[in-house]
């Protein structure tokens, strides 16, 4: 089974990544991220930093998909594991999407194409969503932010992010991210327990 955490920066997945570890423990998953899971998504957070062109940067950020899905994610699910990955293919078709507005003629169709036939698709997404400017005042005061992290840019990205959601009800789960941690970490552990040999197999796109 597939697991994906979304939701723009400042969301608090990395908190509920660190909770989940502590109440799914017994269940042994493989929690894992994306970029940087890889020796490619070194690179991509290369990119980011040197603010490389969108297209060199999508293709980079789906470079290190093809590696995450080929070392990590593919043997887990393969070997029956639970795979819960911080961020996934929808990161990218949310937040690329923006940064490829004015780029390509339609962004969201050229980052699935790029996809087709190759990647898995989630059995289940949380997708955590909170107003823009109470996302960014979670993020550290002192480190340089990235082109990502601008209020215009997370407001467009958290758009794509609902626009994706009421695409596929059935998949995403939209959860209130102002709410207390524990509260929402306790929700999201007890429906990937619910979920676990509940839902059929994960289809290739």
């Amino acid at each position: 089974m597939l697991i994906t955490i979304e939701g723009i920066d400042g969301s608090g997945k990395s908190s509920l990544m660190e909770g989940l570890k502590r109440e799914l423990a017994d269940l042994s998953p493989l929690f894992t991220r994306e970029p940087g899971a890889t020796w490619v998504g070194d690179q991509v957070r290369r990119a980011i930093a040197e603010r490389v062109d969108p297209v060199t940067e999508a293709l980079l950020f789906a470079a290190d998909h093809a590696a995450h899905l080929a070392t990590l994610v593919g043997p887990a699910i393969r070997d029956g594991r639970i795979v819960i990955s911080d961020r996934y293919t929808d990161s990218r078709y949310a937040y690329q999407s923006v940064m490829l507005d004015g780029v390509l003629p339609e962004p969201l169709a050229w980052l699935r194409a790029v996809h087709a036939g190759w990647t898995i698709a989630p059995d289940c997404t949380f997708l955590l969503v909170l107003p823009v400017e109470d996302a960014l005042a979670r993020l550290p005061a002192r480190r340089t932010r990235e082109h990502f992290e601008e209020e215009e840019i997370l407001s467009r990205v958290q758009a794509e992010y609902l626009a994706l959601a009421e695409e596929e009800p059935g998949r995403f789960v939209v959860i209130d991210a102002l709410g207390e941690k524990e509260g929402i970490c306790r929700f999201v552990a007890g429906e990937i327990r619910a979920l676990c040999g509940s839902r059929p197999p994960r289809h290739r796109l």
